[in-house]
């Protein structure tokens, strides 16, 4: 289970860790970087900066409130998980560019025979904390704006999981805001003014527990330099909170254990592995025991779903259990399939849990998880609220309903809501299921998932390819990127809380169709998937959407931008892994009043 990475001597005195050159997505020359313009230069170099330690440079905008996480020892802390960990990161980077390379050449992802043993083994998992025992309905958002976070711990919900990934747009003032807020969280202190409705908004006296999704391992953190190289995202975001927060954690939220954490977008074992790891280090920097640090895995790719056991089993100490990321896992399967003209996605509204490769990848979540001992979590409830229809608000909370049944009769534990306004539904149908118990790990083993086969998990889905399909795609992308490009990674879009992954979903079905020159139903008339059609149905959707949002809004925001960003995606020879990675450049601002000007 611990392949070795090929080692590079390392240089830096504090660490003999082994290193490689880190691949393009962390590379800063990669990076196209904006600067604040050249006059605000030699006033920027006098102004107020980090204090950083040696071989860290912080190049986001300064301000009080950020430097009051952006301590001296709180970058050293991220500064030492970054040196430590980035040689296995480039590796398990590596290893994920290969195994794509295997399925585009027409391997298919399977279970691995070198960890038969892993998966067949008896053991378990460390207890469920009692603190974290019932999930039975978790909210998710993301950590800024401060009075989402507040309205979120309010909800109701026993969890809140507050999100610096795919429902957050990572510009620096969203990244920092964050963890101001969370850290005012933890501490009960965090409040916020309405000045517009003259409201006031303050904690409850019972509050969901706070779970924190950092980002992926893929993602760098271009406005933080550890030894001129930008950071790893996630090694930011999570150093950042727990170095803050694990105290207050503990003696409040935590009961004596925690932080907790959401970890995404894993593909293999040997990433979990590593965030053991950094869970270990961090543990001991902070002299708290092993173990204390709790983390729910989100199974939200396809080649993950064939290492769940391998997961749990590297994090067997620190884990509560996998997640259904169902969107992003459909997003994923186009993905690892591009080049599988036999695997194409019918119409992404077709996509849901009755798809026989959808019902599979969650029975066999209920089963490995409660063989484990641990949480067997549910997906997403995507659904707002309908204000101007009360019909089609009841319709929309009655397919949520019918939704988190299945989930609760098969076996999940809890299950994810995007508004606080689906809560008190989803809470009827588990409470309801449940009895009084806090879950079901011990009552519902997953019997459905005990025949699921390597086939079962990749049956191509079924279901019609049509125009509409198309341009409901480009509509959405577009506006999702759009907000995503001004700042906002939770968007509202035709009564549904948008992130990131139906973006990802957008645009990889419209590039696949494209690829393989897909027969589209045009109204009972098949027409083929052409760059040709998609700039026409481009065009005619951009025009719809100035309608939809208003000419004034629409020129103002950057939809002509977002529009041809999206274009490219998916007219692109090769498949780009990530769209939010491709777009990252575009909200980067270097100020050059950050760390390295003060030390002139």
């Amino acid at each position: 289970l611990a392949p070795p990475w090929p080692p590079e001597k390392n240089t830096h005195s504090e660490l003999s860790c082994t290193l490689l050159p880190l691949p393009p997505a962390l590379s800063a020359r990669e990076l196209t970087r904006r600067t604040t313009p050249d006059a605000s230069m030699a006033a920027s170099t006098t102004a107020a900066c980090y204090d950083t330690p040696e071989g860290v440079d912080v190049r986001g905008r300064y301000d009080p409130a950020f430097a009051s996480v952006l301590t001296r020892d709180a970058l050293a802390f991220v500064a030492g998980l970054q040196r430590e960990f980035r040689g296995a990161v480039r590796y398990a980077m590596e290893q994920r560019r290969e195994a794509q390379r295997r399925y585009d050449a027409g391997e298919l992802p399977g279970f691995d025979p070198a960890t038969r043993s892993v998966r067949e083994g008896g053991w378990a998992c460390a207890p469920v904390p009692p603190a974290v025992a019932d999930r039975t309905v978790e909210i998710t958002g993301p950590a800024e704006p401060r009075k989402m976070v507040i309205n979120a711990l309010n909800s109701g919900a026993k969890v809140f999981m507050a999100d610096f990934e795919d429902a957050l747009s990572p510009t620096w003032e969203n990244l920092m805001h964050g963890q101001v807020n969370l850290r005012d969280a933890v501490a009960g202190t965090i409040t916020f003014r309405d000045a517009s409705r003259g409201r006031e908004y303050k904690l409850n006296d019972q509050t969901a527990k706070l779970f924190v999704r950092p980002r992926g391992w893929h993602l760098p953190e271009a406005h933080v330099l550890i030894d001129g190289e930008p950071a790893i995202g996630c090694l930011v975001d999570f150093g950042l909170y727990f170095f803050h927060n694990h105290t207050a954690f503990r003696a409040g939220q935590g009961a004596g254990l925690g932080p907790f954490f959401y970890l995404p977008k894993m593909e293999h074992s040997r990433e979990a592995r590593i965030w053991n790891g950094v869970f270990e280090r961090a543990e001991r920097t902070a002299g708290i025991e092993s173990g204390s640090i709790r983390a729910t895995v989100l199974v939200e790719t396809l080649p993950a779903v064939f290492q769940m056991d391998e997961i749990l089993y590297e994090l067997r100490d620190h884990s509560v259990g996998l997640n259904c990321g169902r969107w992003d896992y459909i997003f994923s399967y186009v993905k690892t399939f591009r080049a599988h003209p036999d695997r194409l996605l019918p119409d992404r509204a077709l996509v849901g849990m009755a798809q026989h490769f959808m019902r599979s990848y969650s029975h066999l979540l209920i089963r490995t998880c409660h063989r484990r001992g641990v949480h067997a979590m549910g997906g997403m409830a995507a659904q707002i609220p309908i204000k101007d229809s009360a019909a089609a608000n009841d319709a929309a909370l009655e397919l949520v309903r019918k939704d988190k049944l299945r989930e609760v009769r098969a076996g999940h534990d809890g299950t994810w809501a995007a508004h606080p306004g689906l809560i008190p539904a989803i809470r009827e149908v588990f409470e309801g299921h449940l009895a009084g118990r806090p879950n079901q790990i011990v009552d519902a083993v997953g019997q459905e998932g005990a025949g699921v086969t390597a086939e079962d998990l990749i049956q191509p889905p079924r279901g019609a390819r049509t125009v509409d399909g198309l341009r409901l795609n480009t509509r959405v992308g577009v506006q999702y990127l759009a907000a995503w490009l001004a700042g906002s990674g939770s968007v509202p879009l035709y009564n549904l809380m948008e992130d990131a992954a139906t973006a990802e979903i957008s645009r990889v079905q419209n590039w696949q169709w494209l690829r393989h020159g897909a027969a589209l139903d045009a109204g009972g008339v098949a027409v083929r998937a052409t760059p040709e059609l998609l700039a026409r149905v481009l065009e005619e959707e951009m025009t719809r959407v100035e309608a939809e949002v208003g000419p004034e809004r629409f020129r103002q925001g950057r939809y002509v931008e977002a529009g041809r960003i999206f274009s490219r995606q998916c007219t692109a020879p090769e498949l780009d892994d990530f769209l939010t990675l491709d777009a990252y450049n575009l909200i980067v601002v270097h100020h050059p009043g950050g760390a390295s000007p003060c030390k002139l």
